[in-house]
């Protein structure tokens, strides 16, 4: 017998633009039954960025997998009167865009908490609903360039670009978000007592870099106050990833065919790795501190080093670290990774043929008494607008 999906039972409304409706897709993959509500025209997401894969993109059928979608005009007070209908079963509404989109339609959380005291209302939005930024129409790189996460490039002839970068802001506010409306539910059934939540994928973006935000808040304070690390002598690094540049035992290196990142900050790695490869003396002229010594700035060990990891091939050296406890990471591309023996056993993928597009599942897996499997159901394929009312409509 199969078993319920985790959030089997659990009914979303939701109303979105563009890539915002992530927030229920994670709800969907864990067996939600979320119904998209859309307008006449439809979520032009189905047309934005690329890959467009058979005429729909790549963004709308990974955004929207698992989803059903239904076509009301709500500028109709009978299309009003079917929201509400759909509002009076479920847990959740979610509106994904501009706050106040559904209130201006007789919708907003006021409205729909009189049809449904349990109902958990979640807006999610560029900026969130306050502040002097708010009404600002955005994209998801924007909320990453604000909260500082992308920086600025500069090309041959002057002109200034977006960098390659891994997006934040546009995921991470979708995945906090869903955290937030769970706990939520529980809540609201636990009590009869519904609530509203609003989140700016900016915040999200902020929340995720806390490290470098809170460690520049932190060099304000008086330098005999906040130092550096014991290994450094309390010398104050550049906050976050900056401070790694100047590290020797915790740095990128070249193998024989592509690069690993080796990272022996504790003395007993560092141990085991100069003991493995033979090179007891290294170990020995340069010991280093027990926690967190990166050999900063130590150019006469890092010529050594970088002989050394020349010596074998990424794959080699991965074996090896773990054969001999020391710790080595691959260093893989967006193109590559699904060549990765590690990513190929984790994530069995969506295929094309059944999902319009090849996608990555969820990626929480849970065990029971007999069997451990993805945390997540299989996917249907991403609805045209409307086919979830007309499905429904056929039964």
């Amino acid at each position: 017998m199969a078993r319920p999906a985790p959030l089997a039972g659990l009914r979303v409304v939701e109303s979105s633009l563009l890539g915002p409706g992530a927030i229920s897709l994670h709800l969907a993959d864990l067996g939600a039954e979320v119904i998209k509500v859309e307008s006449p025209g439809g979520d032009y997401i189905r047309e934005m960025t690329w890959p467009i894969c058979e005429g729909v993109s790549l963004l709308h059928l990974h955004v929207h997998r698992g989803k059903k979608s239904i076509v009301l005009d709500l500028r109709k007070p009978e299309a009003v009167e079917v929201y509400k209908d759909l509002v009076k079963d479920a847990d959740v509404v979610v509106e994904a865009m501009r706050p106040g989109s559904l209130a201006k339609r007789g919708l907003g959380w006021d409205a729909l908490r009189a049809i449904n005291p349990k109902l958990v209302f979640c807006n999610i939005s560029g900026y969130g609903e306050t502040g002097p930024y708010k009404d600002l129409p955005a994209h998801g790189i924007a909320f990453d360039t604000w909260a500082g996460i992308v920086g600025v490039a500069k090309d041959e002839e002057g002109f200034t670009y977006i960098p390659e970068h891994a997006s934040i802001g546009i995921h991470a506010g979708p995945l906090i978000g869903a955290l937030a409306i769970l706990a939520a539910v529980i809540r609201a059934r636990a009590t009869g007592e519904g609530c509203a939540l609003e989140l700016g994928q900016s915040d999200a973006a902020a929340y995720m870099d806390w490290y470098r935000i809170e460690s520049w808040r932190a060099y304000e304070r008086p330098a005999d106050v906040v130092t550096g690390n014991k290994s450094d002598d309390y010398v104050r690094r550049a906050p976050g990833t900056a401070g790694m540049r100047e590290g020797v035992r915790y740095q990128i290196y070249e193998s024989s065919d592509g690069h690993v990142l080796f990272m022996a900050s504790e003395q007993a790695f560092w141990k085991n790795f100069c003991e493995a490869v033979g090179r007891p003396e290294l170990f020995e002229q340069w010991p280093g501190s027990k926690y967190a010594d990166h050999a900063r700035g130590n150019r006469e060990l890092q010529r050594e080093l970088r002989a050394i990891f020349a010596t074998k091939t990424s794959a080699e050296w991965i074996a090896f670290a773990s054969e001999k406890n020391f710790p080595v990471g691959p260093c893989n591309t967006p193109k590559t990774i699904a060549d990765d023996p590690q990513f190929q056993h984790r994530f069995p993928w969506y295929g094309h043929a059944t999902h319009g597009a090849d996608m990555l599942p969820f990626p929480v897996k849970f065990a029971t008494p007999r069997v451990s499997r993805s945390c997540a159901r299989a996917a249907r394929w991403a609805d045209r607008a409307g086919a979830g009312l007309r499905r429904q409509a056929s039964r």
